[in-house]
């Protein structure tokens, strides 16, 4: 008799907890929905700053309007973190195809981030096309010398999760120049990283090995890359590449911008959300990351807003340079451990601003288990996947000092026709959308930041 009462008494308590938080959650989706104010940051953020490559006069111009934006949330405190960033430039640029039976034309390209140019010669050189890295290596050492190699390698459309076929594609973009270089290649055409069927061209970072010539990288759509395949298969192409691109030889000092409201029990124990405020100098740097940043600062505002004092400390922080360097994320890490600070979970929101469709985890089972307990909370919002691993760029070094990490997880299927293009614009943003990520982001802040991560 004492055994079923005291189970009654238990299961009372867990059905008002869920009760009290489910309540909890209409809240915020109300407060959201009805008053956020993330759609509007996101204006001025890409059309009043505009894309902000790390090192650039924007990004310097972009960590004033989140100092700003962190304040008028209300967060308790502001403050930015110092961090010396590269300065990439891209400059002019052009690319231009001549067939064998055609005339010389030109091929809209982006050369890839972080590449060198051809100190803005015009320069000359047959094409030899590949399918793959595997076909690459086939070819003799003369086959390659002082070619520009083109590869052509698709991005995996029956791969449904974008994110894994992003991984299998990307390498070409990472790694295809250094591997042509090594065999004494001139430059590297690559199709660009995309599902989209259409012809914008990508961009995104590759990195070159020190031991290495750093040679000229570019990427074009599509469309593009289909027609190329076509006069390559038909007969010889000749490439002309000019391209001013460089690595400034100083780092640039910028920041991170960090707000936060201090826990009423637990202050020194901090719930981390984050998105990355430096973007690619093409578009607007939208969906990749101004969404993330906007829906980390409506998190603060929420809160606020609600009246919530949470029991641990919830700081959002806008990385600096997450595009071509990371230095931001490094950064932080390293006052982190500095300071002893004592994060219980880092949620990094870098997907894009679609429709939230769940989160990764990339934490130990016992805690994992303990979020996978306020699933059904998320149901009603359309959240319903908890079973990726997922961390997030910005915060993987907090990983290595044993940090929980968190990702979310919007809609997948369009991130990868607008990432890194001149595409990545406000427009292709929708404001219910993007609310509704910030939604289940605060959602989820507010049930450690309430209940804890043990």
């Amino acid at each position: 008799m004492k055994t079923s009462i005291l189970t009654a008494f238990i299961t009372t308590i867990a059905f008002n907890a869920f009760a009290q938080d489910s309540l909890m959650f209409h809240r915020i989706s109300d407060e959201i929905m009805l008053h956020g104010t993330c759609y509007d940051n996101l204006y001025t953020l890409c059309k009043k700053v505009g894309h902000r490559l790390a090192g650039s006069p924007a990004a310097a111009k972009a960590v004033r309007w989140g100092e700003q934006a962190m304040k008028e949330a209300g967060a308790d405190k502001v403050w930015l973190q110092p961090v010396d960033v590269p300065h990439w430039v891209r400059g002019e640029e052009h690319l231009y195809i001549k067939p064998e039976d055609g005339r010389k034309v030109e091929i809209p390209m982006l050369s890839i981030g972080n590449s060198e140019g051809t100190g803005g010669a015009l320069w000359e050189a047959p094409i030899v096309m590949v399918k793959d890295m595997d076909e690459f290596k086939k070819l003799s050492d003369d086959e390659v010398r002082d070619k520009i190699i083109f590869f052509d390698y698709h991005f995996r459309q029956d791969i449904i999760f974008t994110f894994e076929g992003y991984g299998d594609a990307v390498k070409y973009r990472w790694m295809a120049p250094n591997l042509a270089a090594s065999r004494g290649a001139l430059a590297v055409i690559i199709r660009s990283v995309s599902t989209g069927d259409d012809d914008f061209p990508h961009t995104g970072s590759l990195h070159y090995a020190d031991s290495l010539k750093h040679i000229p990288a570019v990427a074009i759509g599509n469309y593009n890359a289909d027609w190329l395949v076509k006069k390559c298969k038909q007969g010889a192409a000749t490439a002309y590449l000019r391209s001013e691109c460089h690595m400034m030889p100083e780092t640039v000092r910028s920041y991170n911008v960090i707000g936060e409201i201090k826990g009423s029990e637990h202050p020194e124990k901090i719930v981390l959300v984050g998105g990355h405020l430096d973007s690619w100098d093409v578009g607007e740097g939208a969906h990749d990351d101004g969404t993330g940043c906007v829906q980390s600062i409506e998190v603060i505002r929420t809160l606020k807003a609600l009246g919530i004092r949470p029991k641990y400390t919830v700081r959002a922080v806008l990385f600096m340079n997450e595009e071509n360097g990371l230095k931001g994320g490094l950064a932080y890490a390293d006052s982190a451990r500095a300071n002893n600070e004592e994060h219980i979970l880092a949620i990094e929101t870098d997907a894009g601003g679609f429709s939230p469709r769940g989160f990764g985890f990339d934490m130990p089972a016992k805690k994992k288990a303990q979020i996978l307990k306020y699933k059904t909370l998320f149901l009603p919002y359309g959240v319903y996947d908890f079973g990726r691993d997922e961390g997030g760029a910005d915060i993987s070094p907090l990983k290595k000092m044993g940090v929980p990490m968190a990702g979310l997880i919007p809609d997948p299927q369009r991130y990868f026709d607008l990432h890194h293009t001149n595409n990545d614009v406000f427009e292709q943003v929708n404001h219910r959308e993007l609310k509704l990520g910030a939604v289940a982001l605060t959602g989820m802040v507010y049930l450690i930041s309430e209940h804890g991560l043990k």
